[in-house]
């Protein structure tokens, strides 16, 4: 089960670093695109894990665009931080303008 899981971040981590700047997308759609519709809490610890990994966690958030992660950022604001200095609003944890900015991997790669 270790090797799976392992190899299954690595995957994850692939598609992340491709979300573009100033864009985000949810966990479920990354599972998705990745063969496991069922597995977004998966994706979820895999960038609860992914520090030092050169991975933008912060651009992976809820399906309804709530910063559902923030508590594993350094910091208190860290994650709305990093996602404000791309240009994204956000407030009361929620991205505002989410479904404009949402990347789909499935759309656009």
């Amino acid at each position: 089960m270790e090797k799976k899981s392992e190899n299954f971040f690595e995957r994850v981590y692939e598609v992340a670093r491709l979300i573009p700047y100033g864009r985000v997308t949810s966990y479920g759609t990354i599972a998705k695109y990745l063969g496991a519709a069922r597995s977004a809490r998966m994706v979820g610890w895999a960038m609860n894990n992914s520090s030092g990994k050169d991975v933008p966690a912060h651009r992976v958030v809820n399906r309804v665009g709530l910063l559902t992660g923030k508590h594993h950022f350094d910091g208190t604001n860290l994650m709305q931080q990093l996602l404000e200095s791309e240009g994204i609003v956000v407030e009361d944890n929620k991205i505002q303008n989410f479904k404009e900015i949402f990347w789909d991997p499935s759309k656009e790669l």
